[in-house]
Parts: structure tokens; sequence; C-alpha cells
């Protein structure tokens, strides 16, 4: 938001929170700053987007009437109770989560803001200590050029244009999730129109924002959990039988399970049997692991990963 309708919007909360009965419109156009000036028409668009705007951020705006004789009478206010937060406290190992959960941004924007929420928390008597945790050192990158500008857009609901794959896209950010190493951004393509996800490693070119900040809302029946759940692995749909060298690929040993080793097998190796979704992708598996996982069957995929491994050492 632009600091003039940051300003606002705060004169406008603190004057419903302040406020012992239902606030009209005419009383509120009339006491808080960055209302006077304005058509009524124009007072009467600005003033709904900044509910909805505080509704948004989770401030509950109450609508109702002062006199059961003239329920026509709307007014306007925020319950101290319902806005308020209770006291909150932490264990120690609470605290110590929080911590780690400090040093995981490696993303300067966002780092800045957990010094800040740290800084707070320490101000209210929370000693949130990661060294008590000492050895782990948790990170979460964010090496996409696309990272920085998808997070301010989506912090500030503004629209962005970009490529993807060879189209131009025209997008309102919903969220950004982190899955299996990647980012992806959720949000309306508006050249589909059509929610969608894009990974952010594919964006061809930097995110430009398209018109203002809080141009757009967040649609209520969007379901984040949804829109991630699309990023899951299909379920397998195929096993094979593969010899794994000792502790090697725990990425297929988690997935499988050990099974009865045939013979013949070389030292060091026992048999797992592993699922997975589709061949192609599972042969790049394999592969990555180089000598320390054979595939006895299926057949089609031990001879995929044999010809595979070929062409990599006549390089």
């Amino acid at each position: 938001m632009a600091p003039r309708k940051s300003e606002r919007i705060m004169n406008l909360a603190i004057c419903l929170l302040m406020a012992r009965r239902f606030l009209d419109k005419n009383h509120i156009r009339e006491v808080v700053e960055g209302y006077a000036g304005l058509s009524d028409a124009a007072f009467e668009r600005t003033f709904e987007r900044d509910k909805d705007d505080l509704r948004a951020m989770g401030v509950p705006v109450e609508t109702g009437s002062n006199s059961p004789l003239f329920p026509d009478e709307v007014g306007y206010r925020i319950r101290r109770q319902d806005f308020e937060l209770p006291p909150i406290d932490f264990t120690a190992a609470e605290a110590t989560a929080l911590g780690l959960a400090s040093q995981v941004w490696g993303t300067a924007t966002i780092a800045e803001r957990t010094v800040s929420a740290l800084a707070k928390l320490r101000a209210a008597g929370v000693d949130p200590d990661a060294s008590r945790l000492s050895g782990i050192s948790p990170r979460i990158g964010a090496k996409e050029p696309a990272f920085e500008p998808l997070w301010q857009a989506t912090m500030t609901r503004t629209r962005v244009a970009f490529g993807y794959r060879g189209v131009p896209r025209e997008v309102e950010p919903w969220l950004l999730t982190y899955r299996r190493g990647s980012w992806y951004l959720a949000g309306l393509d508006r050249t589909r129109q059509a929610p969608r996800m894009f990974k952010l490693a594919r964006i061809e070119d930097a995110p430009k924002p398209v018109g203002k900040p809080g141009s757009y809302v967040l649609p209520d029946d969007v379901d984040p959990a949804a829109l991630t759940r699309s990023l899951e692995p299909a379920p397998p749909t195929a096993h094979a039988l593969v010899a794994i060298r000792g502790d090697s690929a725990p990425d297929l040993r988690r997935r499988g399970v050990p099974v009865e080793s045939p013979a013949g097998l070389p030292p060091g190796f026992t048999a797992w049997r592993v699922p997975y979704t589709n061949d192609r992708d599972f042969v790049t598996e394999v592969c990555g692991h180089g000598p320390a996982v054979l595939v006895l069957e299926p057949v089609a995929v031990r001879t995929r990963v044999i010809e595979r491994l070929a062409e990599v050492a006549a390089r």
C-alpha cells in the first residue's frame, strides 16, 4: 500500500477500535484523515475498499445498528475483544524452534522481517535462542531472480506480467510455496482466466508490476492446501526390483521395502522393491546414483538405465 493509503487505513482502524457505539459513514468521513475532500462517490468506493483491506488483514470490522427501532441506520465498529490477541507464552522448546525458524531464510527481504519479528519477541521477554540446537542449520534459499518481485507483488496484491514457457502471462499472485527444492507461485492467470501454478525457475524474464497495489482481492474460495497438493507426485503405478549398495540412495530406500536378495548380487548390495510413477523419471533418478544402484527388474527399465549410463560414459 502507498503511504497515504496505509495511514488512512490505520486511522480508520483506530477510529473504529475506539468507538463504543456503531459509527455511521458520515461520522467516519468527518473524523478519519484521508477522506476529506473526496466526492461522495469517491468516498463510497474508498471506504468500501478500506473495509475490505482491513478484513483481508484479519481485522474484524463489525456492521450493525445502535437502535433496534432503526435497523437500516447501519454503522461500523471494531470490538476490542475480537481484535486483541491474548498474551502468548512460549515454552523453552517453542522459543528455540522460533529461533531456528528465523535462520531458515537466505533471502534478504524475508530475512529482514524475521529479524524484526525476533526483536519484538525479545522485547516481550521471549528468548528465541537457536544455539540450543547447535549443529542444525536449516536453509531455504530463493536463488530464482523472480522471487523478490513476486514476493513483493504477493504482499501488496499487485498484478504482474512475465513470460512463461514462451507465453506472455498476466497473473494475480496469491501465494508462494516451496516444494521439493523449488519455489512455485499460485495465482489467477488472467491470460487463461484460471488458477495456475508457476515454477519460478521457468519464468523467463523479470516479473513486472501491472497497475497499482491493492488492485485485486484473494477469492474467498481459494484453498492454498488444494493448490499445493497439485505439486505432489502422482501415486506410483509400478514397482522395480533394485540392488542398492550399503547406505547409498536413501531416497530409494525410504520409498521402498527390503526383500530377499537374489543370488549373484555383488558384495555389499541388498535388494529393495521400490515404487515409481513413470519409467522415464525413474531411469533418471536411478542413473543419478551411478554404480550404487542396479536395476534387476523390469528388464525394460534395466536396459534403459544401462543405455543411459553408457551414453554418459562415452562423452
